[in-house]
């Protein structure tokens, strides 16, 4: 039978953290090393920090340790996500649960601000209308307030639907709207890894988690390792 240990509350995420190294370890996996945006392995130990927070977030999120070799990041994408949140980009999710997993008092302080459109009463008449899903007219419609305020950034969390991504690679190809990063970890088998792999043959900066695995809880976990980061 396990033992259950006295942890205090503000010590248990370190405490976990510790467990996911001291696991890693054993089983001698290393994280992967970061490479800037000219391909070369990154110098700031402050990126490299913040590299390997985002795996080890992952980790504790899902208590699954293939993240640690199944995150894939674009060229420089940890240092270009940062600079982005840390200059007040706005965030667009696929799903209320990322949106709510998210810290929205820390993105405020920013300068960012959240966005879900799932739930709106146009994106689901439209999405009926053209027999296509929620997330699909969703982006579009993020692509449609980017031109509102064409010089503010946007981030795009992805953890549930790969449609939000094919959605986001269509108005790409097009011409029509380029994100300023994706964060792609849609979960599942129908389309999740063969629209992971639209995005990786892009130049959009992204992370993404090679597989069918992810979900909405990582893609959260993603940005809060950046926001407490900053």
């Amino acid at each position: 039978m396990s033992i259950i240990e006295t942890v205090k509350p503000a010590d248990i995420e370190k405490k976990s953290f510790e467990i996911i190294d001291d696991t890693l370890k054993a089983q001698n996996i290393s994280v992967p090393l970061y490479y800037d945006a000219s391909g070369s392995i990154e110098n700031d130990k402050d990126i490299n920090a913040l590299h390997r927070n985002i795996i080890y977030r992952c980790i504790h999120t899902t208590a699954d340790f293939d993240y640690a070799s199944t995150l894939r990041f674009s060229d420089g994408s940890v240092n270009i996500i940062h600079k982005l949140i840390k200059s007040g980009a706005d965030i667009i999710t696929d799903t209320n649960m990322a949106l709510t997993g998210i810290n929205k008092k820390k993105l405020r302080e920013l300068g960012g601000e959240f966005f879900c459109f799932m739930a709106d009463e146009d994106v689901a008449n439209e999405a009926k209308k053209r027999d296509l899903t929620r997330a699909y007219v969703a982006m579009e419609h993020a692509a449609d307030l980017h031109k509102e305020t064409p010089d503010k950034p946007m981030i795009f969390a992805v953890g549930n639907a790969p449609t939000a991504l094919i959605s986001l690679h269509k108005l790409y190809s097009e011409d029509l709207f380029k994100p300023d990063f994706i964060i792609g970890v849609p979960v599942g088998f129908v389309n999740v890894v063969a629209s992971k792999e639209l995005i990786m043959n892009t130049d959009i900066p992204y992370i993404i988690n090679e597989g069918n695995k992810g979900g909405s809880p990582v893609a959260a976990a993603i940005i809060n390792a950046v926001l407490y980061s900053v």
